[in-house]
């Protein structure tokens, strides 16, 4: 939902969802910024029953997730960040992690907001964040998509 082409969702009101947030603890300045956006959606939103979830890394992003969504949530947004480095590491944890978070929609009909940041480098992160000097909210996007895919398929 970022840079040219992307829409303009209005925020849904989901009084009485249950969210789980659950974040990665590595980059927090980062990390800790996409919380704070998804925090500030929810409120937006109405809901008030919403669980933040930290786990080590990206990669056991699709776990937690997991068990956040058999356990009763509504809605899980799932956020972290993975810089690019000098070897294939960002590859296969971008890859797992992006698959996993899917599969985890997919099985279990949870929507899983994905706020999962795959940068080249830091300054990119940072425009991600939420920060007061960046350019995007992934933390906030992330948590509206999941709520606004709630709300659509609870219309079904």
């Amino acid at each position: 939902m970022s840079g040219s082409g992307a829409p303009s969702i209005e925020m849904p009101r989901v009084d009485g969802a249950r969210v789980a947030v659950v974040a990665a603890q590595w980059h927090p300045k980062v990390t800790d910024a996409l919380v704070a956006g998804a925090i500030r959606a929810l409120d937006e939103s109405g809901v008030t029953d919403y669980t933040v979830i930290r786990v080590p890394g990206s990669f056991e992003l699709p776990v937690a997730a997991l068990h956040a969504a058999k356990s009763g949530y509504d809605a899980v947004v799932a956020l972290g960040v993975v810089i690019r480095g000098d070897t294939p590491h960002f590859e296969y944890v971008c890859q797992a992690a992006t698959d996993g978070l899917m599969q985890v929609g997919l099985s279990t009909g949870v929507p899983v907001g994905f706020g999962l940041l795959t940068c080249d480098n830091d300054p990119q992160a940072l425009d991600r964040a939420g920060l007061p000097d960046s350019r995007e909210d992934k933390g906030y996007e992330s948590t509206q998509a999941a709520l606004s895919t709630l709300v659509a398929i609870k219309g079904l």
